[in-house]
């Protein structure tokens, strides 16, 4: 048996993988990289759906989405998340203030006919 020293073959990984140019090749970024840039910056995603028939417009649907973190998005004055009466908990109480004034719609069309 010959005592040699292990030699250490080392593999470029993907933070050393030389680009086309000479340069280092910056490393694939991870999805939870890339979701904590969209959430930090904020992605908007537009568009338009227009169904016409004979140059009659029949329907149009807008879409806007934002997708961005809380408080980015309270950052650039969103937050109806906080006045929605489903997402709020106030939902039972707009119920019952809705009944409330049907009842006195209700009393006042007895009331003048």
């Amino acid at each position: 048996m010959t005592d040699r020293p292990t030699e250490t073959i080392e593999r470029p990984g993907p933070s050393s993988v030389v680009g086309p140019y000479g340069g280092r090749e910056p490393r694939p970024a991870s999805l939870a990289d890339v979701l904590d840039r969209v959430l930090d910056k904020g992605i908007v995603i537009a568009g338009d759906i227009r169904v016409n028939l004979l140059d009659i417009e029949l329907l149009t649907i807008k879409i806007r989405l934002l997708v961005a973190s809380v408080d980015k998005a309270e950052q650039m004055g969103i937050d109806w998340w906080k006045h929605d009466p489903m997402l709020s908990g106030r939902e039972g109480r707009l119920a019952d203030e809705n009944r409330e004034l049907r009842e006195r719609v209700r009393e006042l069309e007895e009331r003048h006919g």
